[in-house]
This record gives structure tokens, C-alpha cells and sequence, in this order.
């Protein structure tokens, strides 16, 4: 008989034990569903920024030491965005995500990768013009309360 009581307690413990990670489970994911959509909308309000030419806002959100590899195989960094941004080099028409292709997905409670379509229209001061679609994915890193744009990889033009 005591035995029985030994498992039986052994037994609630250990049933309170799978009870606790459940609940904090749940907490968990609600912090991650309001940061996932905290960078879904920042990455929207980034390609806005983009097609405005609007270097603050870009600089808000890049981290110093922002990265973006393109299809082409350059690597751009946040400087060379913001000078091109406040040179106002391309004049966009369109610089959106295409609706219904984006995708964020959260690792762990500071890091998050966005991807999605991106719909590019433009030209630039040297008379070229673009007009294309890609893929892109954006990784971002929460440090210090605020998520920050540190790395950018795009496709070829499709």
C-alpha cells in the first residue's frame, strides 16, 4: 500500500511537472505571435522606406552592422543604402511585397527571418531601369527591447 502512495505522488509530480512547461508554453507563444507580427509590420514599413527614399526611417531600423547579399552576388551595407537612399540613385514606382507571400518565422524569443516576394519598379539616376520580382529573406535580431534589420539575402530577378 505505501508503495502505491509513493507512485501515486511520484505520479502528481510528475504530471505537475508536464502541467508548468505547458502553461509557460502558452505565454511563450503569445509573446512570440505580437513579436512576430512587430517584424512583419517593421519589414512592410522597410520596403516602404525604401521606395520613399526615406534614409531615416531605413536607419532606424538597419543595425550598424547590416548586411544585404543580392542576387548578383553583391554585398551592400547600410551605408551604402543610406547614401544611395539620401542620393535619391533609383526613384521606385514599386518596392512592396507581393500580398500573400510573406512568411515570418521566429527562433527563439531575438531572432525572427522574413521572407517573402518583392514586386521592384523603378530607374535610376544612371537611365537604367528595373522592373522585376525576387525573393528575399530579412533576419532580424531583437537587442535590447528593439528588433533591428541585420541581414538581407536576395534572389535573381525571376
Amino acid at each position: 500500500m505505501r508503495r502505491t502512495k509513493e507512485y501515486a505522488a511520484l505520479a502528481a509530480a510528475v504530471g505537475a511537472a508536464f502541467v508548468i512547461p505547458a502553461t509557460s508554453s502558452t505565454a511563450v507563444e503569445d509573446h512570440s505571435s505580437h513579436d512576430i507580427a512587430v517584424v512583419a509590420a517593421l519589414d512592410t514599413q522597410y520596403q516602404a522606406a525604401v521606395k520613399r527614399n526615406d534614409a531615416a526611417t531605413m536607419d532606424r531600423i538597419l543595425a550598424d552592422d547590416f548586411v544585404l547579399v543580392t542576387g548578383k552576388g553583391a554585398v551592400v551595407t547600410k551605408q551604402d543604402l543610406l547614401r544611395d537612399a539620401r542620393a535619391k540613385t533609383c526613384v521606385y514606382e514599386h518596392q512592396e511585397e507581393v500580398a500573400g507571400t510573406q512568411t515570418v518565422r521566429q527562433y527563439g524569443p531575438s531572432t525572427a527571418i522574413v521572407t517573402a516576394q518583392l514586386w521592384e519598379k523603378g530607374t535610376c539616376a544612371d537611365g537604367t531601369s528595373f522592373d522585376s520580382h525576387l525573393w528575399f529573406s530579412d533576419t532580424y535580431v531583437k537587442s535590447y527591447g528593439h528588433w533591428r534589420y541585420v541581414f538581407g539575402q536576395a534572389s535573381r530577378a525571376l
